[in-house]
This record gives C-alpha cells, sequence and structure tokens, in this order.
C-alpha cells in the first residue's frame, strides 16, 4: 500500500492574534485567535517535546473522534514570524519564534472545566470503559489522577491533551512488533476503577477502525511533523504508524486482556453486576 496523501483533512487557518500563553504543563501551548475568528489552544511544534507531540496529539485525537469520543476539533495553524514580536516573556518568546509555521489547534471550549477524580462525580461506567479502551490502544501514559486531561464541557466529558501517546514513536524498531506488546501503564488510568467491562468495550470500538479510517487520519499529519528520521522520509514513517495500530488491532489484543484483569484486581470484592446498567448508556 502507497503511503497516503499528506494533504491535511484538518482545516487549515492563520493565526491572527496571541492572546495569551497557557503555562500549564511541558509542551507551552498558547491561546490564539485565528482567521475565523475563533479561539484555539495552540501546541507548538517548537516546544521542548517537539513535532512528535503534536503528531501523536492529532492520530489520538482522530482516533478518539472516529470511535464517537467527545475531541475538541482540532485544526492547522499557521503562524507568523511577525505575531510573535511582541511576547515580553524570553522563554515564552523563544517557543514562539521555534514555532513558526504549521502548528496544532484545539478549539478553545470557553467555561469547560477540568475533570477532577477527587470529586465525587458519577461516570458512566460504559463510556469510562471506553476511554480506558482508547487509551490502552493509543499506548497514552498521561490520563491518571495526576493528569486527567480531560473536561467537563457542555455536560459531556472531552478529552484532551492527547500528546503523551503513541510512546513507541519515540524510538521505533519494529512498530508491527511494539504494536503487539501490552500496556501496564494501564493500571494507573484514572477511570479504571470506575469503568464498565474492557471486553464489552473491546466489542464496541474495535469494529470502528480499520485500515482505511487509520489511513485517512495518518495521513492526515502534515510533512513538516514527519522529518527523517531512523525510519526513514515521512511516507516512512506513516506506514510506520500504520503498521503499529493494525498490529495492535490484530486479534487477540494483549493490552485488552492485560486491561481487563487490572480492572478486575482493583474492583476485587466491589464489583456490582449491576453497574453497567446505570446511567447513560453509549451506542
Amino acid at each position: 500500500m502507497p503511503a497516503p496523501s499528506s494533504t491535511p483533512s484538518l482545516r487549515h487557518l492563520q493565526a491572527t492574534r496571541f492572546i495569551q500563553p497557557l503555562k500549564e504543563g511541558g509542551s507551552v501551548p498558547g491561546l490564539f485567535e485565528a482567521s475565523d475568528d475563533g479561539l484555539y489552544v495552540v501546541k507548538l511544534h517548537g516546544a521542548a517535546q517537539g513535532p512528535k507531540s503534536l503528531t501523536a496529539e492529532l492520530i489520538a485525537g482522530e482516533i478518539a473522534r472516529a470511535l464517537g469520543l467527545n475531541v475538541p476539533e482540532l485544526v492547522l495553524i499557521d503562524l507568523d514570524k511577525m505575531l510573535t514580536v511582541a511576547e515580553p516573556d524570553p522563554e515564552i518568546q523563544d517557543h514562539l519564534q521555534r514555532s513558526v509555521g504549521l502548528n496544532l489547534g484545539l478549539d478553545f471550549l470557553p467555561g469547560a472545566l477540568p475533570y477532577d477524580p477527587a470529586t465525587a462525580m458519577f461516570m458512566d461506567p460504559v463510556l469510562a470503559a471506553d476511554i480506558v479502551w482508547l487509551d490502552a490502544f493509543i499506548a497514552n501514559v498521561d490520563r491518571t489522577t495526576r493528569n486527567p486531561n480531560m473536561l467537563l464541557w457542555g455536560d459531556e466529558v472531552w478529552l484532551i491533551d492527547q500528546g503523551a501517546s503513541i510512546y513507541p514513536h519515540h524510538r521505533w524498531t519494529n512498530p508491527a512488533e511494539q504494536g503487539r506488546r501490552s500496556f501496564p501503564a494501564i493500571k494507573d488510568h484514572v477511570l479504571l476503577t470506575q469503568a464498565g467491562s474492557l471486553v464489552g468495550a473491546d466489542v464496541r470500538l474495535a469494529p470502528k477502525l480499520d485500515d482505511t479510517v487509520l489511513w485517512s487520519i495518518i495521513g492526515s499529519v502534515p510533512d513538516e511533523w514527519l522529518p527523517e528520521n531512523e525510519m526513514g522520509d515521512a511516507g516512512a514513517q506513516r506506514q510506520a504508524y500504520l503498521e503499529f495500530f493494525l498490529a495492535r488491532l490484530e486479534a487477540p489484543r494483549p493490552f485488552i486482556e492485560e486491561a481487563e484483569r487490572c480492572r478486575l484486581a482493583q474492583n476485587a470484592g466491589a464489583i456490582d453486576p449491576d453497574r453497567e446498567n446505570r446511567g447513560r448508556r453509549r451506542e
């Protein structure tokens, strides 16, 4: 199969106003106004985590969307050098100057509140299971009690900050073999104890993904974020991502077997057989 076109399927906008830096986390995103008059949280390719973080954010976010989960709209945003010169903080200006060009924007959700695992908020166990399944599939090490990376907006849960996903891409060796590995970090997932059956989530979600869906998502990653590395050029790297995810989809799926064992172990002695019949069910 030839490499997919790198022509982005995401909307491509121009940054028109830099509003403020958002200093939470290592990526140092910024709040920008764009050429459609919308506000976007922009992840910068020149930040310390580099373009791999943006690639992971894009791929993981669009996979979540394909599964029917809520993710703010992702857009490609061009940053012009002249827009960055007025920033007084030299560290922030350095990030901005190194990020001139193409970056990743997430639609700003006004009034959204961060998900707080310390509260007694009820989470639909079907939805929780679907989110755990997603994070096991995309190898996301960062949706923990320390960094839940979820927002509450419009009475819905929205997933953000997936840049720590697909951690094997920081050191590809054999993407197909790496894709078959389990995912021990799932034991620390913030929603694991609230999740219903992950076997049930697997039945719901796995059929929604195939090579066509994944190919389309991976093809939307801009060439600029895929400089040549140990896997080769941008086309070869897209092939590596595809091989990784197709290997994860191949049954039986070790990451689901492990996640279900962890879920049952954490809930041992306190499993409610009617738990999945309560709350809002997701189709």
